[in-house]
């Protein structure tokens, strides 16, 4: 399986994004105008909200993602991202926060001339990184240019909730370490909740386990030793 095709369809840039917060009860279309996802109900032929969230449009359904899903960026942030517009001097990235991303090509580790930028990244390609500034508008600089940062051909990628990305590291790396260790797979868990996996195919499903687990039971005492335990079981 190709990094694209172990991206969900809202990441691999086929989606329409218009994301803002909504409050429960804010109506937002009529049934003729969108399809009803997630988050919302439909009353009378108009489509409400019925949590807070962001709203996020996808192949015409309309669907709202609980606020804590969604991550707020913060300077010096790794990020992976999944490009959604390609202009003529920059990328819109989306990095699962309020607003797009726009990334300059003078952020890039390539000489791009003008017009030339779906030569280096198109629609759908996937990138590491790093924030470099956030105003007060939540508007966000980032960069590809340092260690680490780069373009991602191949691997699969999972998602957790990003409030529970230090649980899934773990004190000094320990977590990450154990399901390295265990499933031999190269992970990268980047601080607004995606994690890219570089490994055998058949390790995704397990470690997709342990991220669940993670995110499930992240406050609760001994989860180190059942996440071990589980790996241990597999590995017999």
């Amino acid at each position: 399986m190709s990094f694209k095709e172990g991206i969900d369809e809202e990441e691999s840039g086929n989606s329409v994004r218009n994301r803002e917060v909504v409050t429960p009860g804010e109506e937002l279309y009529t049934s003729e105008e969108m399809y009803p996802g997630d988050g919302v109900d439909v009353e009378n032929g108009s489509i409400y909200s019925t949590i807070l969230g962001m709203k996020s449009i996808n192949s015409g359904y309309v669907n709202i993602l609980p606020l804590n899903t969604v991550y707020m960026p913060i300077k010096g942030d790794q990020v992976i991202g999944s490009i959604v517009n390609v202009k003529p001097m920059n990328w819109l990235v989306d990095i699962n926060a309020p607003e797009l991303l726009s990334l300059h090509v003078s952020s890039v580790p390539w000489n791009v001339d003008y017009g030339d930028t779906e030569r280096f990244l198109k629609v759908g390609d996937a990138v590491i990184l790093k924030i470099v500034d956030v105003n007060s508008l939540n508007r966000m600089e980032a960069t590809m240019k340092g260690r680490g940062l780069r373009k991602l051909n191949k691997g699969f990628i999972l998602r957790i909730n990003p409030a529970k990305v230090p649980r899934l590291i773990g004190k000094g790396g320990s977590m990450i370490s154990l399901i390295r260790g265990y499933t031999q797979c190269k992970l990268f868990v980047a601080q607004n909740g995606l994690i890219w996996i570089k490994g055998r195919s058949e390790m995704v499903p397990r470690i997709k386990h342990v991220v669940d687990m993670v995110e499930e039971r992240a406050h609760h005492s001994g989860l180190t030793d059942k996440v071990k335990s589980y790996l241990m079981d597999l590995a017999k």
